[in-house]
């Protein structure tokens, strides 16, 4: 009886070690000389999905967290050097992604195509306002998780951001 205890013991632990665990990727435009960003705006992305204002509000406030330790300062003005947005998705939704006038930029003629992101997926978007493109986005996926305790979900937020910003600005050659 002891042995089997033990061996489903070590069955379940081995199978707790196999719970995916969180992933972060992220990409951007090699092109980009992220030396000459200092500062950044808040964009909302036209027809993405979006959380509760608590929920934004945590968001926003890690990124920004982030981005000051990077030396980058958030500002309101039309003048930014960066526009940042995010998206989230609790379960599997659409994610859309603009490039020209709708969306980050406001009016005029412009490109919208969806992709799919994951439970619990954040992804945030660096647009470069003038060049009118994006150059660069990062994304962890198992980041939000609307059933745990709130202290256990702006703890994995936290991390999940700092994770995701670990490479922001990119090292370039």
């Amino acid at each position: 009886m002891k042995n089997r205890f033990m061996i489903m013991l070590a069955a379940l632990i081995c199978f707790v070690g196999l719970a995916p665990a969180q992933e972060v990727r992220y990409n951007f435009d090699p092109a980009t000389d992220f030396s000459k960003f200092h500062t950044y705006r808040w964009v909302e992305i036209k027809g993405a999905s979006y959380p509760n204002q608590l929920m934004d509000s945590q968001i926003k406030a890690a990124i920004d967290s982030q981005l000051a330790l990077k030396g980058l300062t958030p500002t309101t003005g039309d003048n930014a050097d960066l526009n940042v947005a995010y998206q989230i998705s609790i379960d599997k939704e659409k994610q859309l992604n603009s490039f020209g006038g709708w969306g980050v930029w406001g009016g005029g003629m412009g490109t919208i195509t969806t992709s799919t992101i994951n439970n619990g997926t954040l992804a945030i978007d660096f647009y470069n306002p003038a060049a009118k493109m994006l150059v660069w986005r990062g994304q962890g996926t198992k980041t939000l998780d609307p059933s745990s305790k709130p202290e256990k979900n702006q703890e994995r937020l936290q991390k999940a951001v700092a994770k995701i910003l670990k490479n922001f600005p990119p090292k370039q050659k």
